[in-house]
């Protein structure tokens, strides 16, 4: 039965989506079954993997908001299986307000594939509304991805307010999987003291491994890949490569 993992943080330019199609990418090289759910409007995580968001015929839309399958959705690619996102994403938000169970439309779609795979990662948007609490709802764990650098902690204690509403109102079982820093600059002292902060407020949950800032990394995305295929040899997949190891073995 895989586990369903979260990557959430309600503040943007944290390296979410990088995170998310990297370790799914990396963790798929080493023969890990992976189903990455891109439940984010702008469908970055599609386009990272190799995707034509303006091509598909169905969409993670049409599962949570039209009943369609999520098998009929899922598309596979050499960096994993990706049930996409489309523009259409955004209006759902508001569709789901009067849908019944309204909460755990994506819970429902992801439990008739689960089977299928190791690991299932969610992209989330940044915030916390109606698609970040579906994926919460559908989550066992989260993956909290945090910015080396200032105000990296500001948001965090929001973050972890809606953690335990969750747990208390619509998912009890839901714990924090790993906290993973990016961006982060070996030259400062400043990347470093925050990293420390970090470890500091989630003891036994921050990867050894640190994603570094890497113009390899940030390139990837606009050719469509990740970058363990847009420059394998590169700083950025090399980190990735070695906190995908981090996570296999807590799998």
């Amino acid at each position: 039965m895989g586990k369903i993992i979260a990557v959430v943080n309600q503040k943007g330019g944290v390296g979410k989506t990088t995170t998310a199609v990297n370790i799914a990418a990396a963790l798929t090289q080493m023969g890990k079954r992976v189903l990455l759910c891109d439940f984010d409007p702008q469908a970055n995580a599609t386009s990272g993997m190799g995707l034509d968001k303006r091509k598909l015929s169905k969409s993670v839309y049409d599962v949570v908001v039209n009943d369609t399958a999520a098998e009929e959705a899922i598309t596979a690619t050499p960096y994993g299986h990706v049930l996409p996102a489309t523009s259409d994403l955004a209006g759902a938000a508001v569709e789901l307000i009067s849908m019944p169970d309204a909460n755990h439309r994506l819970s429902a779609a992801l439990e008739t594939v689960r089977s299928n795979y190791d690991v299932i990662f969610i992209d989330c948007p940044p915030s916390l509304e109606m698609l970040t609490l579906n994926a919460l709802a559908a989550a066992d764990s989260i993956l909290i991805p945090v910015q080396c650098e200032y105000f990296a902690l500001e948001g965090l204690s929001d973050l972890m307010t809606t953690l335990r509403l969750v747990k208390k109102r619509i998912n009890p079982k839901l714990e924090i999987f790993g906290v993973a820093l990016t961006m982060f600059d070996g030259r400062t002292n400043f990347s470093a003291q925050v990293a420390q902060e970090v470890r500091r407020h989630f003891p036994g949950k921050v990867y050894g491994t640190a994603i570094p800032r890497n113009v390899r990394l940030a390139e990837a995305p606009s050719h469509g890949l990740p970058v363990c295929a847009y420059d394998k040899h590169s700083r950025g997949a090399h980190a990735y490569q070695a906190m995908a190891e981090e996570i296999a073995k807590k799998l």
